[in-house]
């Protein structure tokens, strides 16, 4: 062997024996958190040891410094999560605080950091940039904005659109949408409790109170009692922000029959949430399903632990990230890491107290709520969170719905092909416009 082979072969045997003792170093972090949980703990160690080795091939080329550099560089490259609106507070019945930024029509502010004070999910380090736009964007937004004038004329009062955003993310997850729709209409973005810049939610670090679906649809009638007093309302929501919406129909039957104008549910679900496979085994799924709630509490117990060994797995995290939020290996690097960042700011402690309420919420009957409002409903057919189907699933309960499902697309569909979800929430705008110039006429 020459000199040149004998060096690369050390190399090589170096860099595996570093990559075996990353596995091992986050298995052991990972099972001294679960330990609590028992068999979940072994459970957690097993698996953290698979998946660090897996990502051992990756470190033999790419070295840490490299990989810590190239986070920073996505993270400066596009203005993600930095626009901001008029901030506002509303408070939930507990007393916790739920943060919300409105942009008022005609106005088109800079990107800029949050309020001082407030909790953000992205850093601010784009901001400089965050005004800019691309001229394709450029158009695009100008296309979009003649539509919504056309559509939305001189009517008083115009709607006015809220966003509700997923578990584990925040207000800035719409970020796309609310670049493409800011100045042409009025729009409401929330941070759920204990998520993006509210406070965390006083039922749950008091322990008086376990977060439920309906807990969110209480929440989220504060925030459009605060935020939007008056006139009709299009509310859009995202996954858990999408059962946030149909929590609230079942709750506030009457408030959504006199001021609701139209519905977007985009990546979510009615309910049977627990039979989800997430792309796994059929015996790994029903692990999971078992495993899960003990092994996260387990975790949110560990809080300071599991945080640091989140830091020490960067690169498994965000591989992690990749399949369960995108459809398509195309993604823009930018928007993956944007993605990445939304979902490691919450805390393990948060995502615990929340998960329990996923396996039962069913609010199919409360969909019949909006079954006389214009709807529209999207998920990516790639989506392993909260499968296409079960939008078909929803899109029979409102027949009159316009259905979407996009080839190649995964959970976060709004990031991963905003052009196409801004279009369908303009063409949802334009639906209620007519709807409401109709019954006008009528009366």
């Amino acid at each position: 062997m020459t000199d040149g082979g004998r060096i690369a072969a050390q190399a090589v045997e170096t860099a595996v024996e570093a990559a075996v003792e990353t596995a091992a170093e986050t298995a052991g972090n990972w099972a001294r958190a679960g330990r609590q949980a028992g068999l979940a703990g072994l459970a957690i160690g097993v698996v953290a040891a698979g998946a660090a080795a897996g990502v051992a091939m990756e470190r033999l080329t790419v070295g840490r410094g490299m990989r810590r550099r190239a986070r920073l560089a996505l993270d400066a490259s596009g203005p993600y999560g930095t626009l901001r609106g008029i901030p506002g507070a509303a408070v939930a019945e507990d007393g916790t605080e739920l943060y919300y930024e409105v942009d008022e029509v005609g106005e088109r502010k800079p990107a800029g950091r949050a309020a001082k004070g407030a909790r953000g999910a992205v850093n601010g380090s784009a901001s400089a940039r965050a005004g800019k736009e691309t001229r394709a964007a450029q158009d695009a937004h100008s296309g979009l904005h003649k539509r919504l004038r056309a559509a939305l004329g001189r009517r008083s009062p115009a709607p006015t659109v809220v966003f509700s955003h997923g578990y584990c993310l925040s207000q800035d997850s719409w970020h796309f949408q609310r670049a493409a729709l800011r100045g042409a209409v009025r729009t409401v973005h929330w941070d759920q409790r204990s998520h993006g810049r509210s406070a965390r939610g006083h039922g749950q670090l008091d322990g008086s109170e376990p977060v439920t679906i309906d807990l969110l649809g209480r929440d989220l009638k504060a925030v459009l009692d605060a935020a939007v007093p008056e006139g009709p309302i299009v509310l859009v929501g995202h996954s858990m922000g999408g059962m946030t919406v149909m929590a609230l129909a079942d709750q506030f039957p009457e408030f959504v029959a006199e001021r609701v104008a139209g519905v977007a549910l985009i990546g979510t679900s009615a309910g049977r949430l627990s039979e989800v496979g997430f792309g796994l085994p059929s015996m790994g799924s029903k692990a999971f399903h078992w495993l899960a709630p003990g092994v996260l509490r387990a975790l949110g117990r560990q809080s300071e632990l599991v945080e640091r060994g989140r830091r020490a797995t960067a690169d498994l995290f965000a591989g992690l990230v990749k399949r369960y939020s995108f459809g398509s290996p195309e993604v823009d690097p930018a928007v993956a890491r944007f993605g990445e960042r939304l979902i490691e700011a919450t805390p393990i402690d948060v995502v615990a107290e929340f998960f329990p309420a996923f396996a039962v919420h069913d609010k199919t009957e409360a969909l019949v709520a909006y079954d006389t409002v214009p709807a529209l409903v999207l998920a990516g057919e790639e989506d392993l969170i909260t499968p296409a189907e079960h939008s078909r699933t929803i899109a029979e309960v409102l027949p009159d719905a316009e259905l979407v499902c996009v080839p190649e697309a995964g959970h976060l569909v709004m990031l991963e092909r905003p052009e196409l979800v801004n279009e369908h929430l303009v063409g949802l705008v334009e639906r209620v416009s007519a709807a409401r110039r109709s019954r006008s006429a009528r009366a």
